[in-house]
């Protein structure tokens, strides 16, 4: 019941937005995360979970993730961006994605689930599609989810950093939203990029006692006295 209803709210607010309210902006519609199981959604009222520079209104910025515990985690994030929706609609968008997802990377360009589109549900379930399903061939209301799946070792950390800009990106893989009919004559085009970067540090808790570099030289030290003490004639205390 409670997506039908975040959609039913989503819909009323693209379609009753004035002109003058979002000409030439870009805006932060809607956002959804599942981070190891647990939902956060902007229409169920919760906060934006993460920290970092990102801006709730315009919906760029970078947003940060801390995970520290041993095992498997997850996150998948979920945007729905609008470009000045009140003046040329948001039914003439189109998304792209570039490069090449790393090992346990996810993502799915979609309709944003208001009527039309998976992209949402799948974030609930965890599993995106990995599919553009609004290339620029077939324009329509775009919203964007990417996804990381990854394990943690005894001792190791990951900080997992997502990234939203105007500007295109020097990342092995990213997603893009673009309006091709900007500007007052409806000739100009907006985009934005989303990325982002996972980096695990640290490693096995180190066991206390001696190294094996230490163990091995005792080790030849013994060989070497009991081969000179079996030599004829070698000293004997």
């Amino acid at each position: 019941m409670f997506p039908f209803f975040r959609r039913a709210v989503a819909f009323f607010v693209l379609t009753g937005v004035s002109v003058s309210s979002w000409a030439g902006e870009i805006r932060l519609n809607d956002w959804a995360f599942n981070v190891d199981g647990s939902v956060y959604d902007f229409f169920a009222g919760d906060p934006m979970p993460g920290s970092g520079s990102f801006d709730n209104l315009t919906g760029l910025g970078t947003l940060e993730f801390q995970f520290s515990s041993p095992g498997t985690h997850s996150l998948i994030a979920f945007f729905n961006h609008e470009f000045a929706a009140g003046h040329n609609t948001f039914f003439n968008e189109y998304g792209e994605a570039q490069g090449t997802p790393g090992n346990g990377q996810s993502w799915q360009i979609d309709e944003p689930g208001l009527v039309f589109g998976t992209i949402y549900d799948n974030m609930l379930a965890g599993e995106l599609a990995n599919t553009n399903y609004i290339p620029e061939s077939s324009p329509e209301d775009v919203s964007l989810a990417m996804g990381w799946d990854f394990e943690l070792q005894a001792g190791e950390e990951a900080l997992l950093s997502l990234v939203i800009g105007e500007q295109e990106p020097d990342a092995d893989f990213y997603l893009s939203h673009s309006d091709p009919e900007m500007g007052p004559g409806f000739d100009e085009q907006a985009s934005l990029y989303f990325w982002g970067d996972l980096t695990i540090t640290g490693g096995s808790v180190p066991v206390s006692g001696p190294t094996s570099l230490s163990i091995l030289s005792l080790g030849l030290l013994a060989l070497v006295w009991r081969r000179r003490a079996s030599m004829p004639g070698a000293a004997r205390c």
